[in-house]
């Protein structure tokens, strides 16, 4: 290691407290869903869409990744619902048609939003089993989440979780990052010169591109807020555990398939973990999505079948003791 290196780490530890972001908001009110809205704790109206099933066995809370809003759940939401489960998608606060669109509300801020949408939808549905779906940043914002404590679910899929970030993302990156985010906060970047696809659904891609929810040119200091919440992420996969279904696509061009790999294998609990060779980072809106949104659907479907009357969340630390060195359940590769 040089020694220009080490100062360029000496100055971005500095600087890694410079960029902060706010404490989430203080709690003034039950959170509710009503029409088109979340509303959370402190009152703030996030952007909500519903596909609801005719009689629904189910439900599920679904969040959205970086950049992106409930739209991501637009081919997802309807198969589920056809099949007895009734969706909620909310825009996470700072995207889509939620509050401060393009501004990084800060990590502890989403923690609290989808706890507010678990309370939310499980008071709209006393009586039906409650899952959570979270894709890329939204993975890891659950992941995170379960860290601090216990999910009043019945379970979590995990999609393509955003777990690249943290000590699991090179120094040099998170070097660089913090310095950018602390000297230039409000400088955006498009990423057009990553050169990554994300899926082979040209129509749906060019859809998002056109979109006007989706966000496209970033802020730094939201791409720190995202590497931050995906560390946590990380940090949580040797933690927490639970009943939940990992789902990878392995063409993902997005998050590394070994971060993801070594994730799902972290993980503790009840844990199913499915690869697909075919798909690709929006393995939910992919040409070949059916078979994922049918595994997810049935994964579902399969605990629902077998719920005790009385609903008892069972996702998180408190429900099973993970092992020193992390390892889940069961592995299957889907084909």
């Amino acid at each position: 290691m040089t020694g220009d290196f080490r100062i360029l780490l000496a100055i971005a530890a500095i600087c890694s407290g410079c960029a902060s972001f706010p404490d989430a908001p203080t709690s003034t009110q039950i959170p509710a869903a009503v029409a088109d809205a979340l509303v959370s704790v402190d009152g703030a109206r996030l952007g909500l869409t519903v596909f609801e099933a005719r009689s629904p066995t189910a439900v599920a809370i679904a969040v959205h990744g970086m950049n992106d809003y409930a739209g991501a759940f637009a081919l997802a939401g309807p198969y589920w619902a056809e099949r007895g489960i009734s969706v909620y998608a909310y825009d996470q606060r700072g995207f889509g048609r939620s509050p401060d669109f393009g501004h990084w509300a800060g990590g502890d801020a989403l923690k609290q939003d989808l706890r507010a949408a678990i309370a939310a939808v499980s008071s709209k549905h006393p009586d039906l089993p409650v899952f959570i779906i979270g894709h890329s940043m939204g993975a890891g914002v659950i992941l995170a989440a379960l860290k601090d404590g216990p999910l009043d679910v019945d379970g979590a899929i995990l999609a393509a979780p955003g777990v690249w970030g943290g000590a699991s993302m090179p120094i040099v990156y998170r070097a660089t990052l913090n310095l950018a985010a602390a000297f230039a906060p409000g400088k955006t970047l498009t990423g057009e010169r990553a050169e990554r696809q994300a899926s082979d659904n040209i129509e749906f891609l060019r859809g998002m591109y056109h979109d006007p929810l989706v966000v496209k040119e970033t802020r730094i200091d939201a791409v720190l807020g995202a590497v931050r919440i995906m560390g946590e992420g990380w940090d949580a996969t040797n933690e927490a555990g639970g009943e939940i279904l990992f789902l990878y696509g392995e063409k993902d061009e997005i998050i590394p398939l070994k971060k993801m790999k070594k994730a799902a294998a972290r993980l503790c609990g009840a844990v199913t973990v499915k690869s697909y060779p075919e798909s690709w980072h929006l393995l939910f809106a992919d040409l070949g999505r059916e078979r994922v949104l049918q595994d997810a659907a049935d994964w579902m479907q399969s605990r629902t079948a077998r719920r005790p009357q009385d609903k008892t969340g069972n996702l998180g630390p408190a429900v099973f003791n993970c092992p020193a060195d992390g390892g889940n359940g069961d592995s299957e590769a889907g084909r």
